[in-house]
């Protein structure tokens, strides 16, 4: 019997990595190919330990420290990477941390780096879009693991889905109507991705290896504009969505909601260009999902089925 490989799984308790993880662990086209070891900053937390009782390898690693990412690197074949950009809201943070995993890559001969990664705006939008930092710290970390030469895909997540059920998506102040609310007309298109399909993308990546080395794989379900979201909640809650609504805000409007958020403006306007993505080009530039959904051969989450068991609904059912 061959040795398993060994997948190392960077954010192992977070969103996408805690899919890869359990994916990895539950999946039998993958678990006796497969052993998971999973990097936090803290192994002593519930989360991780629930993991370790699973079998998973839980080590520590600050993204901050190179060197502690070759540590946990050490006999890896594969290597899901993951950063998030909204702890330190800096690019610049976020591109050392995104280096730092590469050069550890490659000094560790990681054999099959995956970058949670997305589109350079900035360059896509000849430079109109250009506050978009937490795209376009990615794409220059995925140009750094292209130029270092390391065998890589690259998986862009889509529209979270979890973000759409509180703060865009809820019962009006005024008459209690539930609607969904941004400052983008309702012909908008969103690519939706559900993060708890994370690990069947990643499986699609795995399971192609060679097909897949230097391409991007998209993590939508489906494009759907925003009259087409509150048409899907309707049909999941045809009782609360009898006045369910889209509106479009005006910029005045939503710069006002998120000022009284205590955003920052620069986040505030970072955070309405990534509205006007999705409208003026597109999440992925106009790009097909039909590439990804042939590599993928799990069905993935619709819309409807994550808004009937999203608790932020709950008060819709």
């Amino acid at each position: 019997m061959s040795q398993k490989k060994l997948i190392t799984v960077l954010g192992a308790t977070g969103k996408q990595g805690s899919s890869v993880v359990e994916t990895f662990l539950n999946d039998p086209k993958l678990n006796g190919d497969w052993t998971v070891r999973g990097v936090t900053r803290d192994t002593s937390k519930e989360a991780s330990q629930r993991l370790s009782g699973l079998g998973v390898e839980m080590v520590s690693a600050d993204l901050n420290n190179k060197d502690s990412l070759v540590k946990a690197f050490k006999g890896s074949y594969a290597v899901f990477a993951v950063t998030n950009y909204w702890e330190s809201l800096d690019m610049q943070v976020e591109i050392q941390q995104g280096k730092n995993i590469a050069d550890a890559a490659k000094e560790t001969d990681v054999k099959f780096l995956i970058w949670s990664s997305q589109l350079n705006i900035k360059k896509l939008s000849n430079g109109v879009l250009s506050n978009l930092y937490h795209f376009d710290s990615k794409a220059i970390v995925e140009e750094y693991i292209r130029e270092l030469g390391i065998p890589a895909t690259f998986f862009l997540p889509g529209f979270y889905m979890s973000n759409v059920p509180g703060a865009m998506f809820r019962p009006s102040a005024e008459d209690a109507a539930w609607t969904f609310a941004l400052p983008i007309p309702p012909t908008a298109i969103f690519p939706m991705y559900y993060t708890g399909d994370t690990g069947k993308y990643i499986k699609g990546a795995v399971l192609h290896e060679k097909e897949v080395l230097g391409k991007r794989i998209l993590g939508a379900t489906a494009y759907m504009t925003g009259q087409e979201i509150v048409d899907g909640f309707k049909r999941v809650f045809p009782e609360s969505g009898k006045t369910a609504r889209y509106y479009q805000l005006s910029e005045d409007q939503f710069r006002g909601a998120m000022k009284a958020q205590n955003s920052p403006d620069y986040v505030i306007d970072e955070m309405h260009q990534n509205m006007r993505l999705l409208d003026e080009l597109g999440y992925y530039g106009g790009e097909s999902l039909d590439w990804t959904h042939q590599l993928v051969e799990d069905r993935l989450t619709s819309w409807e089925e994550f808004a009937k068991a999203d608790p932020g609904f709950a008060s819709a059912r």
